[in-house]
């Protein structure tokens, strides 16, 4: 298997994300939640949307890197899309993970980030 190795620059995540990512990971039954794994998916009104989510670990290809004591695993796919996000952990009346991608050229009124190369949002906003 061929773990390929990727600077920090491609996701980071502030203490706030890092510090709420570890105490879900905890809630998890062991070696269910090695990893965090990033990712971008098709769907949403702009073509894609962001996923979140707990691994056992990196599959072939992956990106690894590691923020604030948290390993973190990319699908080669994702990679280019995510390069610089930082994902942060908001408190408050709607807490939640806000994520800060320089890659987004615009954003939904769902919610959902438009890539450079995807036009506008469509019409797909409707959950």
């Amino acid at each position: 298997m061929e773990i390929t190795e990727t600077p920090l620059t491609l996701v980071s995540l502030t203490e706030s994300a890092a510090a709420k990512i570890r105490d879900l990971m905890a809630e998890e039954p062991e070696g269910e939640a090695s990893v965090l794994r990033i990712a971008v998916q098709g769907g949403g009104c702009s073509g894609f949307q962001y996923a979140l989510g707990f691994d056992r670990g990196a599959q072939e290809g992956d990106s690894e890197l590691e923020s604030h004591g948290v390993p973190v695993v990319v699908d080669p796919f994702s990679a280019p899309y995510l390069s610089g996000t930082e994902i942060d952990w908001v408190e408050g009346l709607q807490a939640g993970f806000a994520i800060n991608n320089p890659n987004v050229s615009s954003a939904c009124g769902c919610g959902h980030a438009a890539a450079e190369h995807v036009g506008g949002c469509g019409s797909g906003c409707s959950h």
